[in-house]
């Protein structure tokens, strides 16, 4: 992991920011973020600790990382702002680095595994393929709409609960885990993507206001 490396993209970044007292505001905006309805509630439940938590972890992981790339290529399309590309070039390079090491971990730890992603289904207590929806409700990706004026706004809007969901089941890995390998990446996931989300708050408040437009 090349958590030194995405730190200094990050740092960076943060740097352009010149009013520190609105990151401390987006603290308390980014519980309420949560608060709201992102994270876990948008098909991420994990299910409990059981034999088969880190392969629904790892699936569930990767394919949320695949839709906060794609929504970042599409800002690298669509933004012109210098802060924005950054971020998304930031975000591309370490989530999919993330996706490699997490494919080769499924590939390691779970050799009979099929290439369909794996949820936990409440009903029969048992690992299910995923389907199409809980797919899209994982990636929590779209359509981010024209290059215009407001492009950068709906992609922060979109990407600060994208990454409040990574952040959450990460959260989650922390409790049920026992691997040292997916810790050591919850954390660092915990760690880069608050720090993005509390960068995309300051640049809301500053660019948009605290009423987003």
């Amino acid at each position: 992991m090349k958590l030194v490396k995405r730190w200094l993209i990050v740092g960076l970044l943060l740097a352009t920011v010149v009013f520190v007292s609105a990151c401390t505001r987006t603290h308390d905006e980014g519980h309420q973020t949560q608060e709201a309805g992102h994270g876990m509630d948008h098909g991420m439940d994990m299910g409990p600790a059981d034999e088969t938590y880190d392969l629904r972890f790892i699936d569930g992981m990767i394919v949320h990382h695949q839709g906060a790339v794609e929504m970042a290529e599409e800002a690298l399309l669509k933004s012109i702002r210098p802060e924005i590309r950054q971020l998304a070039e930031a975000i591309i390079a370490a989530q999919a680095e993330e996706i490699d090491l997490m494919n080769r971990w499924k590939n390691d730890w779970y050799p009979q595994a099929g290439p369909e992603p794996m949820a936990y289904d409440s009903t029969s207590g048992t690992s299910v393929p995923m389907s199409p929806a809980q797919i899209a409700a994982m990636k929590m990706s779209g359509d981010l709409g024209a290059k215009d004026a407001e492009f950068d706004l709906r992609f922060i809007l979109a990407m600060i609960p994208h990454h409040q969901g990574a952040v959450d089941m990460a959260a989650d890995a922390l409790d049920k885990s026992q691997r040292d390998e997916i810790r050591d990446l919850a954390h660092e996931i915990i760690a880069t993507q608050q720090a993005e989300i509390d960068l995309m708050m300051s640049w809301k408040m500053d660019w948009y206001g605290h009423s987003g437009h």
